[in-house]
């Protein structure tokens, strides 16, 4: 019996998620409880074999992750299961055919059923699902689409409040803590309370992962994700996902974190969306709202979109610094590898592999930022992957141009 493997691919709306599929499949960023790999693994039943993405993504190699491979190299001697990254499947149990078939969500093309020896998708198809032909048979699964990035962050609280009783339908109680509101509290093996800490349960529930240690005083706000061994050193913490093994103190509201980010200080995260390896010094603070109130626009690679959204804070890539001070505006973008210091406002849009103060950015010389970003994963017991690094050194040499203008 040939194995059924789940293969997550990019189309071309993910690809130019800004500024993070610059450095990772999109299916490996976090949203509500878990990844959107982890998600369609979950639901599907499936472990996911890979990504297919971005030929500069093909090598990545980040531990837990799947990692990314060239359509040539999708097998041929089993059940391949093509799901776009972009689709959020509601928790549902799924039969998937022995035959071809196409897969739809939400009425919209979504991925195919390969049984073996069958042709895999082209390249064509793959950046645009509604482009293929249909299959004979078709399976619709419920869900939906993100359709830009700062979805991640608009639909982020309900997600979190349809996953905690999905996946840890338990309330755990703890002495010494105060409870406020009637949503349940899960921990994962070995997380630890401090007492004194307040948990605001009005609006949803509160996850706290495996290893996590929540230090007094601090104020968690459902609904509310905490990953794995991440530590709450204090202050108001909530209606956010922080992912695995995370320092974070100081207030932080409305925001997605993806992991082994370091925010250890004070300082005000609003309606953000963090990439993984970012350290944010003390007093960093983003603007959420502009003092007009009216909807913030942000730069795509297709140009400046409205989000329709009142309350955007800042997109920060893989591996960015910020020093002491740092402040950043409403709807700021700031490129991976990218280190921002001196205490003055950067532009709106900072490109990857930047390094100054305020307006005044040049190269980060790639040599000086992988020394860095090294030391900084040493700290997290970790190592920069050889894949990751000529990810990471192909983006510096690919993105010279944005630098340059």
């Amino acid at each position: 019996m040939p194995a059924t493997r789940l293969y997550l691919f990019d189309d071309r709306a993910a690809r130019r998620w800004a500024p993070f599929t610059l450095t990772r499949p999109a299916g490996e960023l976090l949203f509500g409880c878990l990844s959107l790999r982890a998600r369609a693994e979950c639901v599907l039943g499936l472990p996911c074999a890979a990504h297919l993405t971005r030929t500069a993504l093909v090598g990545f190699d980040e531990p837990e992750a799947a990692p990314a491979i060239s359509l040539d190299e999708l097998p041929e001697d089993e059940t391949r299961v093509l799901l776009s990254s972009r689709a959020v499947l509601d928790f549902q149990d799924v039969v998937l055919p022995e035959t071809a078939a196409s897969l739809y969500v939400d009425g919209t093309a979504a991925g195919w059923v390969l049984p073996p020896v069958a042709p895999p998708p082209s390249e064509l198809w793959l950046r645009d699902p509604t482009a293929a032909p249909t299959e004979a048979d078709a399976v619709t699964l419920r869900g939906s689409f993100l359709e830009h990035p700062w979805d991640l962050v608009a639909r982020n609280e309900a997600r979190i409040a349809a996953d905690v009783p999905a996946l840890w339908p338990e309330d755990s109680r703890v002495d010494g803590v105060f409870r406020l509101g009637k949503h349940a509290v899960s921990l994962g093996e070995g997380a630890e309370i401090e007492p004194g800490v307040h948990l605001d349960l009005r609006g949803g529930p509160v996850r706290l992962g495996d290893g996590v240690r929540v230090e007094g005083p601090a104020r968690l706000v459902g609904p509310l994700f905490v990953g794995t061994d991440s530590t709450i050193l204090g202050g108001s913490v909530g209606t956010s996902s922080i992912g695995r093994t995370c320092l974070v103190r100081g207030e932080v509201a409305h925001s997605v974190v993806l992991g082994f980010v370091n925010k250890a200080h004070d300082g005000y995260l609003g309606h953000a969306l963090v990439g993984r390896w970012v350290n944010l010094g003390a007093f960093t603070t983003n603007s959420d709202l502009k003092n007009n109130y009216r909807p913030v626009r942000m730069w795509t690679p297709e140009g400046e979109k409205d989000t329709g959204m009142l309350k955007v804070g800042c997109f920060l890539g893989d591996h960015v610094k910020t020093g002491i001070g740092t402040v950043l505006n409403t709807g700021t973008i700031v490129g991976a590898g990218t280190n921002l210091f001196g205490g003055v406002m950067p532009p709106t849009v900072v490109p990857p592999f930047s390094w100054g103060s305020g307006p005044d950015l040049r190269d980060h010389r790639f040599d000086r930022f992988l020394v860095t970003a090294q030391a900084a994963m040493v700290r997290r017991g970790r190592e920069l992957t050889p894949g990751v690094e000529e990810i990471l050194r192909n983006a510096w040499s690919a993105t010279a141009g944005r630098r340059a203008e």
